[in-house]
């Protein structure tokens, strides 16, 4: 009989991505490749590529929280990653629905897509505070920082923040953890000169849950899922007329590489 392994569960709550760069696509290969197991509850359908996106469906609230109870219920989780938000009315349900469960929550306020595709009505990102609270840390970079009300407005609703700094100008990209004890934490690192960037923010925040749900301190986690990240973006494969998706996988069959001869 095969022993059973203790392995890191992640759910994650996001919308799909058809051209598989971001959202839970790409949440799923950064979580799987980082060790953990993976579990979805989607918020969204969009009909997207590299070029933007075409189309948004919604899913119902009822929807998003009945995957998250099937999961919980069964599976349970370690972590929780919190991407995409179809609506505000599924934002404050799945902030009532996670309250009072104890596990670690990222939260990327996932607004505007690499595209410029707008993901989030004003409603729907006012209804990002009860996240917010909740939430283990926040990602947002910088545009999604100024329209959150800035660095001291998430802060005082959070445990940490980490602001990402890839669209600030020059060479260098510099992140900056925040704790809650005011501790902060920066990362400098020279920016890789690649229009295949899709999904950075969903693999961030996915790589860092993945660290938090095996047990990894959150500044270790963010560290460890900032050099996936880079290590994906190297890996690009260059596909589409425009932001492509990263090399999630290395540039490596995974399989083919630990299959026996």
């Amino acid at each position: 009989m095969i022993p059973h392994l203790r392995i890191p569960r992640v759910l994650i709550v996001a919308g799909s991505d058809s051209g598989g760069g971001a959202g839970i696509q790409a949440d799923i290969r950064t979580v799987t490749m980082l060790g953990g197991h993976p579990m979805t509850a989607i918020t969204a359908v969009t009909a997207q590529n590299t070029l933007g996106v075409q189309a948004v469906h919604p899913v119902p609230t009822g929807m998003v929280l009945a995957q998250v109870d099937s999961v919980l219920c069964d599976l349970g989780a370690d972590a929780v990653k919190i991407g995409m938000i179809g609506s505000a009315d599924t934002a404050n349900a799945l902030a009532e629905r996670l309250d009072g469960t104890g596990l670690p929550i990222v939260f990327d306020p996932v607004m505007v897509a690499t595209s410029g595709s707008v993901l989030a009505n004003a409603e729907t990102v006012a209804a990002f505070g009860r996240l917010m609270r909740l939430a283990t840390v926040v990602t947002p970079n910088l545009p999604e920082l100024e329209a959150l009300g800035g660095e001291g407005t998430v802060r005082a609703g959070t445990a940490a923040l980490l602001v990402k700094g890839g669209h600030a100008d020059g060479d260098t990209i510099t992140d900056r953890l925040v704790e809650a004890d005011g501790t902060e934490t920066r990362w400098s690192d020279p920016r890789i000169d690649t229009a295949h960037s899709h999904g950075t923010g969903c693999t961030l925040a996915s790589g860092i849950a993945a660290g938090l749900a095996e047990g990894l301190s959150l500044t270790a986690a963010v560290a460890r899922a900032r050099l996936f990240v880079r290590a994906a973006l190297a890996a690009a494969p260059g596909i589409g007329g425009g932001h492509g998706p990263m090399g999630h996988a290395l540039g490596k069959a995974p399989f083919d590489v630990m299959a026996p001869a």
